[in-house]
């Protein structure tokens, strides 16, 4: 019956996105179905109680606040400069000034802690100025929606945080554990650029007449700004003088104090900034309420928890049962957010976790990794929506740029597997 309910949810979703029917509210259909074929509660009021739930925590106040910081920054000079500033220093690397795409992600991921929050924030900023270099839109929508994922595996995660908690190991132990991986996974970003560059020479944007290194430093005056802004925002969360919401109003003031100093804020640039971050919001939150409702009709059936002891009955080897827990959670990735993957199956899983093996600090990062993965992957992959936000294009479309990245983080899961010191050599020295 489970089975039979969620091919048959699949199907639905698929068809409604097909017509264009906004995502979060296809997500609220799905959910409101299901509640009433298997809930005997009232629906109205699961649903209240769960889109209250999800759209007014604490910890999501910093989305829309790191959304609107990314709004000032798009509408000022800043952006234009940053890349003004690390053009010279990427003009020899194949893949030239598409490596910001990873390299921004990287650095906010630091200062966010959230997938969204990092895709919508350095998309504002890299996606237009790339365009306007004559950079691939295929290239620049793939390498930002896969080093987005990276806000979920460099410290700050809030999905850490809750894995750590279900699991009962350490959280700062999970963190430094992320560290590596999330490094090693930039790395692999970047160098998946460079090749493709190598192979596409023609459609790589001709780099800047070549300059000595001190002009080099000269032009890089033009990231001070940027940069500056980046380390308040993440030496307050460090030092621990800011929670992450705390920094991201930090960040707003920080951009709005940049754009006065340097003259571009005007009343329009304020207005239009701010209005848009609220569009972009509203967009994200209606998808995280659906999704939110929807986690709880897949809990009344059951299908995570009948899934998970299903898995564990098979008595698979430790490789295999790393296999079986991927595709497992590629699937719920199909219905689910990750938060919602990790509270529903991690205490049924975690037995066969033990019994098999697993170090519970690797699981950890095996699982961020893997949640990763299905944040761009369709039909529910939270990044891919954001995108199509960003910049109006086809779901399918954005799917499409989104496939070499998949490849790559499949790769990382691998190599993590088969040199599991990738993961373990940090928190071993604590």
């Amino acid at each position: 019956m489970e089975i039979t309910l969620a091919v048959g949810l699949i199907v639905l979703l698929v068809l409604l996105l097909a017509t264009g029917f906004w995502i979060g509210f296809s997500l609220l259909a799905m959910g409101l179905i299901t509640m009433i074929f298997v809930s005997p509660r009232p629906v109205g009021d699961s649903m209240v109680l769960t889109i209250w739930g999800s759209t007014s925590s604490w910890t999501l106040t910093a989305l829309p606040l790191f959304l609107w910081m990314g709004e000032i920054l798009f509408r000022t000079r800043l952006a234009e400069n940053m890349f003004a500033g690390l053009s010279p220093w990427f003009n020899r690397l194949p893949g030239r000034l598409l490596h910001v795409n990873v390299l921004g992600s990287a650095i906010f991921a630091a200062v966010s802690g959230s997938s969204a929050a990092t895709c919508s924030t350095i998309g504002k900023i890299s996606l237009p100025e790339l365009s306007r270099r004559g950079y691939p839109d295929r290239m620049a929508i793939g390498t930002l929606a896969g080093a987005a994922t990276l806000g979920l595996l460099i410290p700050p995660s809030i999905i850490m945080i809750v894995y750590g908690v279900a699991a009962d190991v350490s959280i700062a132990r999970l963190f430094v554990a992320g560290a590596v991986p999330g490094l090693m996974l930039a790395g692999l970003f970047m160098g998946y650029v460079a090749i493709w560059a190598l192979f596409n020479p023609t459609k790589i944007p001709s780099g800047d007449t070549e300059i000595g290194f001190l002009q080099k430093i000269y032009a890089s005056r033009k990231l001070i700004p940027v940069f500056a802004l980046i380390l308040i925002v993440l030496g307050s969360i460090y030092t621990g003088i800011a929670t992450a919401t705390e920094a991201a109003a930090i960040g707003v003031l920080g951009a709005l104090a940049l754009s006065v100093l340097e003259g571009s804020m005007t009343k329009k640039t304020f207005t239009e900034g701010l209005s848009a971050a609220c569009r972009l919001y509203c967009m994200i939150g209606l998808i995280l309420a659906g999704a939110a409702f929807l986690t709880l009709a897949m809990g009344f059936i059951g299908l995570p928890r009948h899934l998970a002891e299903f898995i564990g009955s098979l008595g698979l080897t430790p490789f295999m049962l790393v296999i079986a827990l991927t595709l497992f959670f590629l699937v719920l990735g199909c219905f689910l957010d990750g938060i919602s993957m990790v509270v529903l199956t991690i205490s049924v899983l975690l037995p066969t976790i033990q019994a098999a093996g697993l170090d519970l600090i690797w699981f950890g990062v095996f699982i961020v990794l893997v949640v990763e993965v299905a944040q761009i992957t369709p039909p529910v992959g939270l990044n891919l929506f954001v995108l199509q936000g960003l910049t109006k294009r086809d779901i399918g479309y954005i799917a499409g740029t989104v496939l070499p990245m998949f490849a790559i983080m499949m790769l990382a899961i691998v190599l993590i597997y088969f040199f599991p010191g990738i993961v373990l050599w940090l928190p071993s020295l604590m």
